[in-house]
């Protein structure tokens, strides 16, 4: 089944209790300062420079504004993360192809529209660092949570925080059960359905095709036997609400904790490039990630 990348961001922070329901909601008054205003002759000129400089931007605006803020020698991250603090757009199409940054109307999945960004940006800015933040959450400055939430905006890091733990956590959660099967066919032999699709059947109580109807009653949305990324993590997204309104608060925190745990494991795993030990491999092989 198709998963959503695993992309940690170091020392995670709670989870919120609530988030922006759009991208536009949470750009609200993005830029703006109290000023006199302009004589009436100037304000429409103004107006339109200072939404250029400082206000919401939609999609081709945001794109020219970055590369307008590269080629006038700011430095690439710093300026990344300012237009993404203005983005208003949940989706768009580049080049004929959908993009989504909002999932469910509440996730907001940084990484992806920051990819959308460096790929508009090319040899601008430097491929190292940029693989480093998207395939790590490395930030090329070292800046750590709090300077990234101050730079994007309260409401914006709060859905940022409803897709690390909705879907990202999630997704962990549901490799750690898979892992675990793995682990007991090893010693009993394979049986059943493959270990991807019997892990929803342990963490959620119901098999993947009744979470999957449940879904489809709920939202209205459908699930076909080709589902892309973006609908697969609003589902995964769903699936964390209703693992969080069915299950035993017990059993929720201690799953959230293993996943925590081998979430952070792959994190420190991936900034070891010396390392050459596979920690999925190595977990396989008997040894459990325990929970706190």
């Amino acid at each position: 089944m198709p998963r959503a990348a695993i992309r940690p961001r170091p020392n995670p922070t709670p989870p919120p209790d609530d988030a922006a329901s759009t991208l536009e909601a949470a750009t609200d008054g993005a830029g703006t300062d109290a000023r006199e205003p302009d004589p009436p002759e100037q304000q429409d000129a103004s107006q339109t420079a200072a939404a250029a400089a400082d206000g919401p931007l939609e999609p081709d605006a945001a794109v020219a504004a970055f590369l307008d803020a590269l080629d006038h020698g700011a430095p690439w991250y710093p300026a990344l993360l300012d237009i993404i603090s203005r983005w208003v757009a949940p989706a768009e199409s580049v080049a004929g192809a959908p993009r989504d940054y909002l999932i469910a109307g509440e996730a907001f999945d940084w990484l992806s529209l920051a990819g959308r960004l460096l790929e508009a940006a090319g040899s601008r800015i430097p491929t190292l660092e940029a693989e480093r933040l998207l395939f790590r959450a490395e930030p090329p400055d070292g800046s750590d949570e709090e300077a990234f939430a101050r730079a994007i905006g309260v409401a914006k890091h709060r859905a940022h925080l409803n897709f690390q733990y909705g879907v990202v956590v999630e997704e962990t959660l549901l490799l750690t059960a898979e892992l675990d099967l793995h682990k007991a066919r090893n010693i009993d032999g394979i049986r059943g359905e493959p270990a991807d699709v019997t892990a929803y059947e342990r963490i959620y109580g119901k098999p993947l095709a009744e979470l999957m109807a449940l879904y489809v009653a709920d939202t209205g949305q459908p699930l076909g036997a080709r589902v892309r990324q973006a609908d697969w993590q609003a589902f995964t997204y769903w699936c964390s609400k209703y693992r969080l309104k069915t299950g035993e608060p017990a059993r929720v925190a201690s799953d959230t904790r293993k996943a925590l745990a081998l979430l952070s494991r792959l994190h420190a795993d991936r900034a070891r490039p010396t390392s050459f030990i596979d920690p999925i491999a190595e977990y396989i092989e008997g040894e459990t990630v325990k929970a706190e």
